[in-house]
């Protein structure tokens, strides 16, 4: 009887073990196309490359996946448009990636690029074409990872255009779908198919990624971007976990699962951060890369325009912008969105560099102005001046702000109209400061 009695102990615990299978999941989001180490010295590309490199050589069932942005917030990727940062990424060893908002900034063609020049799967499910088909032709992913069928939905965030993340020229004619009840749809439609969902999405943290943990139990994990905090811990709900990083590569991210294949659930997760600094080796063909293209643009943005006599962080580089716009074009009022302004890159006391400017404005928004009576001003325009309302007022802006004026983020209203189209605003600041010669 004790014999019998642990040859079936024996036997659960060896049925137990296979149906629990490791996963690793290796992550990173909002890269924003910072492939050089910063200031700092954390991140860079090619550092990156070797640390994924090193973590996957330690798992038996290993994925790499990034969770979008990618692109947008370096002079390499404004001036050739993202192309060169997704021929960069395909050398980091990514198994599987989704779009975030600035995937979008240069237009849903290039978007379409991106996903064309990877080669690597861009899962989008919630961007589609009047007949429902992704833009990117991958609503989802499933890969086989040490004996798992890993599903994979990506996922961006539902009010892209409405809260002006990005424009909606930039967009249509494709629309944005509600991320949640997508995901719900795919999570039905792929569950029979796969051990294990995982949903790779760049979302909101409330009303998205812990929706989804709370709403669909089919999805097990959610590996996010959006947020550049990132965050403190893995969050769990339930059992369910999602996990978000920093910004900007300064860490890679490792998520440690035991899938029950039965259940299709993580049994257990741990969740880990590694920072990418100093210590880490460049990958020598990534670094060679990164090189190439710097080197192409060095004679741009690599010179210095002039000194800055204090420290200028975000808030303090946007009252000087706003400054600039307003010596420059004259105007009564001026609305800068502050959001414009890139806030990982400080200004410190001391010789400032074009590359600053580019990496801070690196949209390429050109500024426009209009003259409208006082009564027709917003009031995140004039806030606590005192204005005559049947007086004109001159106002600058960008057409970016224009194009998504009724957005909370923008000028909060409808119908101005701004017809005189002046330069870029990053070519303004740069001349603006080339003449002070000190600012501030």
């Amino acid at each position: 009887m004790t014999h019998r009695l642990l040859a079936l102990c024996l036997w659960i615990a060896t049925l137990t073990a296979a149906d629990l299978k490791s996963l690793t999941i290796l992550h990173s989001n909002d890269l924003h196309s910072q492939s050089m180490p910063n200031s700092e010295d954390r991140g860079g590309f090619a550092r990156l490359a070797t640390a994924v490199q090193k973590e996957k050589a330690k798992c038996s069932a290993c994925l790499y996946l990034n969770a979008g942005d990618l692109v947008q917030g370096s002079p390499v990727s404004t001036i050739y448009q993202g192309v060169p940062i997704y021929r960069m990424a395909n050398l980091l060893g990514f198994d599987a990636g989704t779009l975030g908002n600035h995937e979008f900034d240069y237009g849903w063609r290039r978007t379409r690029q991106f996903a064309r020049i990877a080669k690597f799967p861009i899962v989008s499910a919630n961007v589609v074409d009047q007949q429902g088909k992704s833009i990117t032709g991958k609503p989802y992913v499933i890969k086989n990872v040490g004996g798992l069928r890993v599903g994979i939905i990506g996922v961006v965030l539902g009010d892209l255009v409405s809260r002006a993340f990005v424009s909606a020229a930039s967009v249509e004619p494709w629309k944005v779908l509600p991320v949640v009840e997508t995901v719900r749809r795919y999570a039905s439609a792929i569950k029979d198919k796969t051990d294990v969902i995982v949903v790779l999405g760049h979302l909101h943290d409330k009303e998205e990624v812990e929706a989804i943990l709370h709403e669909v139990p089919e999805v097990s994990i959610v590996v996010a971007g959006h947020s550049h905090t990132g965050y403190p811990q893995m969050m769990n709900v339930d059992g369910r976990v999602a996990v978000l990083l920093q910004a900007y590569g300064v860490e890679l991210g490792r998520l440690d699962l035991k899938i029950d294949r039965e259940t299709k659930t993580a049994r257990s997760a741990e969740w880990s951060r590694i920072p990418i600094d100093k210590i880490i080796p460049d990958a020598p063909r990534v670094a060679y890369t990164v090189k190439k293209w710097e080197d192409k643009i060095a004679r741009l943005v690599d010179v210095p325009i002039g000194e800055a006599t204090q420290y200028l962080d975000h808030n303090a580089q946007v009252k000087l912008f706003e400054q600039a716009m307003l010596e420059t074009t004259k105007a009564d009022f001026v609305f800068f969105d502050p959001g414009s302004a890139r806030n990982q890159h400080d200004i410190k006391p001391g010789r400032v560099m074009a590359r600053q400017i580019w990496e801070i404005l690196s949209y390429d928004n050109l500024v426009v102005m209009g003259k409208f009576k006082g009564s027709q001003l917003p009031a995140k325009v004039v806030k606590n001046k005192l204005i005559d309302p049947d007086r004109e007022y001159s106002l600058a802006t960008t057409d970016f702000t224009v194009t998504n004026q009724s957005a909370p983020t923008q000028l909060g209203t409808t119908g101005l109209e701004f017809k005189v189209i002046g330069p870029a605003q990053r070519d303004l600041v740069l001349n603006w400061i080339k003449q002070k010669r000190t600012i501030p």
